[in-house]
């Protein structure tokens, strides 16, 4: 096991930016150079210990406020179980207040994350909660689950800003699509509701089918959109978007709770496994 760990953290560090968070603003500032936004995430979940809570806090306020500092763009992208969500709503709804107020003064955009379906509930009506009240809050829509669709018409009903992502958490069929081309067809859909009908989203993918609708879309509607992509991810792909004009942010975790993260990653879909090889492969025959 612990040569396992060795070997995916090998590849894992390409798209991790290391434990802390300078290590992250470091992997923020090479982006922004490159002619990124990015989005910070601090790696880790489920948590319930009040210490543990108050430091994801107080880190998430640190990078906010050190984003104008470091002459980065930039956001950050919450879990909710990692602020308060284990142990209620109430007490995840107050935490994510503070970070949006912080986040607030500097103009720093915060997105809501969504983990395993069995939050998925809690983590709208906490979104939606705040959204009347605070404009630069955003919100992850998974394509691989059935219920997407219509929480998705709701959301934009309501003004939500969408990340569009495919989903990376194992779930049950009676809830989940399972094969990659009925969650692509998924995708596909909810990607042209955006389109049609929302404005300021992300469209969160590698794929390159997905890549090409999003771009044949954007020529028939006008919208404010993004692509996003992981850091170390599709690296010879990002100069092309942005060249295109397109706007990009490359996706920042960080922390010592990388394995769990990694392997989610790689489980995702087996495409994953390619993409990173292929990337750590180009990267290492360009250094």
């Amino acid at each position: 096991m612990a040569l396992m760990e060795k070997i995916l953290f090998g590849v894992a560090k390409q798209w991790i930016a290391g434990d802390t968070i300078d290590d992250a603003l470091s992997a923020a500032q090479v982006s922004y150079k490159n002619g990124m936004s990015v989005i910070i995430n601090k790696l880790g979940e489920y948590h319930t210990s009040k210490n543990i809570i108050e430091n994801t806090i107080s880190e998430y306020k640190t990078i906010i406020n050190s984003f104008r500092k470091w002459r980065v763009s930039g956001a950050i992208s919450v879990k909710p179980t990692q602020i308060g969500l284990m142990k209620s709503k109430k007490e995840c709804l107050t935490n994510l207040e503070i970070l949006i107020r912080a986040a607030s003064q500097s103009q720093t955009f915060v997105c809501l994350d969504m983990e395993s379906s069995d939050h998925t509930d809690e983590t709208i009506q906490i979104y939606e909660n705040l959204l009347a009240r605070y404009e630069r809050l955003g919100i992850a829509i998974q394509a691989n689950l059935m219920r997407s669709q219509g929480d998705l018409a709701d959301l934009l009903s309501k003004g939500g800003k969408i990340r569009l992502v495919k989903g990376a958490y194992r779930e049950n069929s009676d809830v989940a699509l399972k094969s990659k081309e009925k969650i692509d067809q998924n995708y596909q859909r909810l990607m042209k509701i955006l389109f049609e009908s929302g404005n300021e989203f992300g469209i969160a993918t590698h794929d390159n089918t997905m890549i090409s609708s999003a771009i044949t879309l954007s020529k028939k509607y006008e919208k404010k959109f993004e692509f996003q992509m992981l850091r170390g991810i599709r690296d010879e792909l990002k100069p092309e978007l942005i060249k295109k004009g397109f706007s990009l942010s490359d996706y920042i975790p960080y922390g010592t709770n990388w394995l769990p993260y990694s392997i989610r990653r790689l489980k995702e879909r087996k495409r994953n496994i390619l993409l990173l090889g292929s990337s750590f492969l180009s990267h290492k025959m360009g250094t």
